[in-house]
């Protein structure tokens, strides 16, 4: 069900949507919370799609946002969407002239009563999300860094105003990789001297993952620059050899650690609706982005030879490899001598069984034949 609303209120709007849920036959509310969605008239089908998807698992109330400040008069206009698809309730809103300026105004009064608010704006966000008017509202705030028009994020304005709540997609992006790489040090505990993270240019989920390796290991992590999509390979650096996570491809990677063989994993570029979804699940503070924001900053103060790993503990990982592959060289070539001259003498015992076996189908052919012409006499005397 679609109800369109020209020039409107934020009372009118929620009368609209009590109106539909009684008409769709469910007037109760059986949503678990309110995603506003700031977001600019090209991009918002997108972003409504995305936020309908990530509801099939968490039934909310979307409110999109449509802000088109200006010199003309302040006016609303309002979508209602309940059904067609929609597992919760669906909003959207566009406010124009001075209405654009105080969206808050508006947002407020639609909220669902004592339930979470998820504030994201798709196209990047405000540098400090927590003192943005609807920013206030939410508790928990999403940018995306990947998506921002500008060259680059101010991390530093991030780090000074962060407030509990504050993510962004690109940290998100990276839940996989940081499960994965701290799983490996679980499994094969070893010494980490330097780090390595290869992404495609201007990727700020690199930026995130080579700040968190440092702020994790204490060890000086480089970024290298690749094709792409996205990240594709984290290296760590032990005197073992590389413990490696590669994904050239985005959708399988490889996974590397001395001393076994190489191990397949699935890990595709995920979605927006399920970078979504996993927002949702969990809206406690996220400590551990604090903490990386922090180390960007130092990250950005520091000089560039101080973020590359040094060379000592390249060359050490690679002849630990080389000398490995030396071992599994010798032992193959020692096993292959041992083989050789042990050649001769399975042959002559196979020979000797073979001869056996023939002698004795003789003898018993022998006395098969025998066995016949003595009974053939004894048919005759008779």
């Amino acid at each position: 069900m679609i109800i369109d609303l020209t020039d409107t209120t934020s009372s009118g709007i929620a009368s609209a949507l009590l109106q539909a849920r009684r008409r769709a036959g469910s007037p109760a509310m059986g949503m678990v919370g309110t995603i506003v969605v700031v977001v600019d008239e090209a991009s918002h089908h997108d972003a409504m799609k995305a936020a309908n998807e990530a509801g099939r698992e968490h039934p909310s109330r979307v409110l999109v946002a449509i802000l088109r400040p200006g010199r003309g008069p302040s006016g609303l206009d309002a979508e209602v969407r309940i059904g067609e698809g929609v597992p919760g309730e669906a909003v959207l809103l566009r406010l124009h002239g001075e209405l654009a300026k105080v969206p808050e105004s508006v947002i407020t009064p639609l909220l669902l009563p004592d339930s979470p608010v998820i504030v994201w704006w798709p196209g990047g966000g405000p540098k400090v999300p927590a003192d943005d008017p609807l920013g206030r509202l939410g508790r928990r705030r999403v940018t995306d860094a990947a998506a921002t028009r500008r060259a680059s994020v101010d991390y530093s304005a991030r780090a000074e105003g962060y407030e509990p709540g504050d993510t962004d997609f690109a940290w998100t992006r990276l839940t996989p990789w940081r499960a994965l790489m701290a799983a490996a040090l679980d499994q094969y505990p070893t010494k980490v001297t330097g780090a390595e993270v290869a992404a495609a240019r201007g990727n700020p989920s690199a930026d995130l993952m080579a700040a968190w390796l440092q702020s994790r290991l204490k060890v000086p992590v480089e970024q290298r620059n690749s094709r792409g999509p996205g990240v594709t390979a984290v290296r760590l650096f032990t005197p073992s050899g590389a413990i490696a996570l590669t994904r050239p491809d985005g959708a399988i990677a490889t996974f590397s650690v001395p001393g076994q063989p190489d191990r397949p994993v699935a890990l595709k570029r995920r979605t927006t609706s399920e970078l979504l979804s996993e927002e949702l699940r969990r809206l406690d503070p996220d400590d551990v982005y604090a903490k990386t924001l922090a180390c960007m900053v130092e990250r950005d103060k520091l000089p560039a030879d101080a973020k590359k790993v040094d060379a000592t503990a390249r060359k050490s990982t690679a002849a630990s490899v080389t000398a490995a592959g030396k071992n599994v060289v010798a032992k193959g070539t020692a096993a292959q001598k041992t083989a050789a001259k042990k050649a001769p003498a399975k042959r002559a015992v196979a020979k000797k069984t073979a001869a056996k076996k023939t002698a004795a189908r003789k003898t018993v052919a022998k006395k098969t034949v025998a066995r016949k012409v003595a009974g053939g006499k004894k048919v005759a005397k008779r």
